[in-house]
């Protein structure tokens, strides 16, 4: 058996937590976020940018609540010059300190749900995009949006439509990162409300200067008054469109459908005019249908397909290129996957709605930054790739041996490794 050696020095196995820490300050992100959300009212020891830096940390170290960061990480965190660690109690008040009063929605049959917006903390988000030219301002971008079930068990969850429990959160993004997040009550309707969610997540785009080139969603915001926010907001929308009788009737009429292959299956591909509900406007309805398996024929047609179809105002692509463009969306929702599995959304801190809404939007900034630190590091580290989840990143950057000494009056970082750390943030 090897004999042991224990050395008392200060040496983190986390010791790449120390270039996100410095990334953070260098990129004036903590001073965004101190400007924008101003001094706190108590505790004035640590500052909202200060907060943030120690939240971020905690979940690019590794950890899921805010009691690993006292109880795992404050030992690595405080070895970093200048950076005060703060408690999970303290890390716990943010949340309620910036949470805003829920707002009650009332639906067409009379029922009201919670809904919960947080302007400033979504154009906080949009702001530290710009910041880290994420975005850019004046520059045309493909939205899209969804709604996606947060499922828990606080005090304040409702049954889904999935018959699970949780929230039913409208969600934006624009490539990979989330730009707007507006949370309401699990039993709340996709459509409800969803045309004024809408238009508050375009008009804080507008007023940061940006501009919405594609809007992308599902059929739960097909609509009337849906599609004529998108529609106002976007120079092309592409929406899945619900079947009902009306369209099915005019479906059955087509006689020239388009024979086209799309990732290497043949479709059915055809356009009609629509104005189902929106007479004043010439839309289009694209269709697609595949053939089914089914051995029973149908009565009209003769053999029995599957159909789908999709209303946009786009009247320059063809049927092929629009319904190619559609189903990237599956792109955008891989989005979910990501904040629940590495970012925290399956484990909400709080049992109010409000607060925990804060969370949220503070952790999809958290993947956000993330986004821009990881393209930085997979300059550098052939081993890291721009879209690594976030297991691998901490394995392979986050993961060294390090500490700081103070030496020739000035602090220095000790790295036990060979790799290139030094060429990362320059």
């Amino acid at each position: 058996m090897a004999k042991i050696e224990k050395i008392s020095k200060n040496i983190t196995p986390f010791a790449g937590i120390f270039f996100v820490n410095k990334e953070f300050n260098c990129s004036k992100m903590r001073k965004l976020i101190d400007n924008q959300l101003g001094e706190r009212s108590s505790t004035k020891n640590y500052s909202y940018g200060n907060l943030f830096g120690n939240f971020f940390n905690l979940f690019l170290s590794g950890g899921e609540c805010a009691e690993d960061l006292q109880q795992h990480f404050r030992p690595t965190l405080e070895q970093i010059p200048d950076n005060a660690v703060a408690s999970a109690d303290t890390m716990l008040r943010l949340f309620s300190e910036l949470a805003t009063e829920n707002t009650t929605v009332v639906s067409s049959s009379g029922k009201d749900y919670q809904f919960n917006i947080n302007k400033n903390l979504n154009d906080l988000n949009i702001k530290s995009l710009l910041l880290t030219k994420q975005l850019e301002e004046c520059k045309f971008y493909d939205f899209d949006y969804d709604n996606q079930i947060i499922e828990h068990e606080k005090y304040d969850a409702k049954k889904t439509y999935k018959m699970n429990t949780g929230y039913f959160p409208g969600v934006a993004s624009i490539g990979e990162n989330i730009v707007y997040f507006e949370n309401r009550d699990g039993n709340a309707n996709v459509k409800i409300a969803q045309a004024e969610t809408l238009k508050r997540s375009y008009k804080l785009l507008y007023d940061n200067n940006i501009y919405i080139n594609r809007s992308r969603m599902d059929a739960g915001s097909y609509s009337e008054d849906i599609v004529k926010v998108v529609n106002k907001y976007s120079k092309f929308f592409y929406i899945r469109a619900n079947k009902c009788e009306s369209l099915t009737e005019k479906i059955q009429q087509i006689t020239d459908w388009q024979i086209v292959e799309i990732n290497y299956k043949v479709y059915h591909v055809a356009s009609i005019p629509f104005t189902n509900f929106l007479q004043e406007k010439n839309y289009r309805l694209v269709i697609m249908r595949e053939k089914t398996n089914d051995l029973q024929l149908d009565l009209f047609e003769g053999e029995k397909f599957n159909y789908r179809c999709i209303l946009t105002n786009d009247h320059q692509n063809t049927e092929k290129e629009i319904i190619e463009y559609y189903n990237q969306r599956g792109a955008s929702e891989k989005i979910f996957d990501i904040q629940n599995n590495d970012f925290g959304w399956n484990h909400l801190p709080t049992s109010n709605m409000n607060a925990n809404t804060v969370y949220l939007i503070i952790t999809a900034m958290l993947k956000n930054f993330y986004n821009y630190l990881i393209k930085k590091v997979a300059k550098v580290f052939t081993d890291i790739l721009p879209t690594s989840r976030l297991k691998r990143f901490i394995f392979r950057f986050i993961a060294v041996a390090g500490r700081y000494v103070y030496r020739g009056r000035q602090w220095v970082l000790q790295l036990y490794t060979n790799r290139p750390y030094e060429k990362v943030f320059v």
